[in-house]
């Protein structure tokens, strides 16, 4: 089960004896087990029949006590183990989940690491259980995230704005919805995030960002491109040059997938394969233009080049922010 199929009967009421959630990707770890938490038993059931426990120092033989346990004038228990990546012999836990307390829900939270598919425990979980293995988005994923978790409450967002958002803030979700929660608060139901609300309420620049650099290098900007490299280079801390440089080969990348692609006139197509929202399609257009695929493919050498030099490779002794306007220039005038 994904987790939305897990939230989906969690709403119908069909309740697993046992819910296994690992993984690297704790949000959606946490989700689940909040809505269990908040859900399943009642405020004056819970006092009895809902225990949490932390898997530092904690044994198998203490988690089957408690989940064998008989819930008290209530029809079932809730029983949560936090941090249990740090539980020993977590596959001592099979003969539990192959027969399990129907009366309990016990949620075995698993977290940055991932248990062996080869053996029982994973078997067991398969047929009594709910096993969920929560992974990281890919950073071209995040935008399409961004828009689905606000349209679940009723609220829209511009794609640059999207943009803005996962460009900043990466592929950690919980801190992304943090950040949303900062402009959401404000805005009424039916209405959409925009640029102007990401630069007022998370303070992020709707200029002066890597999206806006991207495309500015894409159209051959020179003056906008300058503008935005001088304020990242004024703004270091905020803009580091390693992970502009890896959002700027990742751009690249992608100009060499539509080079790359034989059918050039489908939108949605070429958005898929682009994996962008198709609101950017004509801005690749545009790009591929200007940089034909030898020009592309010497860009993202180059981009290794600077990238080593930073680091100081090649007996790189010269500051970032030179490294950066020198790349800038070689970019545009390639």
């Amino acid at each position: 089960m994904d987790y939305h199929q897990i939230i989906g009967e969690l709403n119908k009421k069909n309740y697993s004896p046992v819910y296994f959630l690992e993984g690297e990707e704790p949000y959606f770890m946490d989700q689940i087990s909040h809505y269990i938490l908040e859900n399943v038993l009642t405020e004056e059931e819970k006092g009895f029949n809902q225990t949490i426990l932390y898997g530092k120092d904690l044994s198998i033989d203490a988690i089957m006590t408690a989940s064998k346990r008989f819930p008290m004038m209530a029809d079932r228990q809730v029983v949560v183990i936090r941090e249990a990546q740090n539980i020993r012999n977590i596959e001592d836990l099979v003969p539990y989940v192959e027969n399990p307390m129907r009366s309990t829900i016990l949620v075995i939270n698993y977290k940055y690491k991932t248990i062996d598919k080869r053996k029982k425990l994973y078997k067991a979980l398969q047929k009594n259980g709910v096993y969920l293995e929560s992974k990281p988005l890919y950073d071209n994923q995040v935008p399409a995230w961004i828009s689905k978790y606000l349209k679940e409450k009723n609220l829209g967002i511009d794609p640059r704005a999207a943009q803005m958002i996962a460009d900043f803030v990466g592929s950690d979700l919980q801190r992304i919805v943090n950040e949303l929660g900062k402009v959401t608060i404000s805005l009424i139901p039916g209405t959409s995030i925009m640029p102007d609300d990401v630069e007022k309420n998370i303070g992020i620049s709707k200029d002066y960002n890597i999206f806006e650099l991207q495309k500015a290098l894409g159209n051959k900007d020179i003056l906008k491109s300058n503008q935005i490299v001088n304020y990242f280079i004024d703004n270091e801390k905020q803009n580091s040059f390693t992970n502009i440089l890896g959002g700027l080969v990742t751009y690249f990348r992608k100009i060499l997938v539509y080079h790359a692609m034989e059918n050039k006139t489908d939108r949605n197509l070429v958005a898929q394969k682009l994996g962008v929202n198709p609101f950017f399609v004509n801005d690749y257009i545009s790009s591929a233009r200007n940089y034909p695929l030898d020009k592309a493919i010497n860009i993202i050498s180059m981009m290794r080049e600077y990238d080593l030099r930073s680091k100081g490779g090649r007996g790189g002794t010269t500051a970032n922010g030179e490294l950066f306007r020198e790349l800038t220039f070689k970019i545009l005038h390639i």
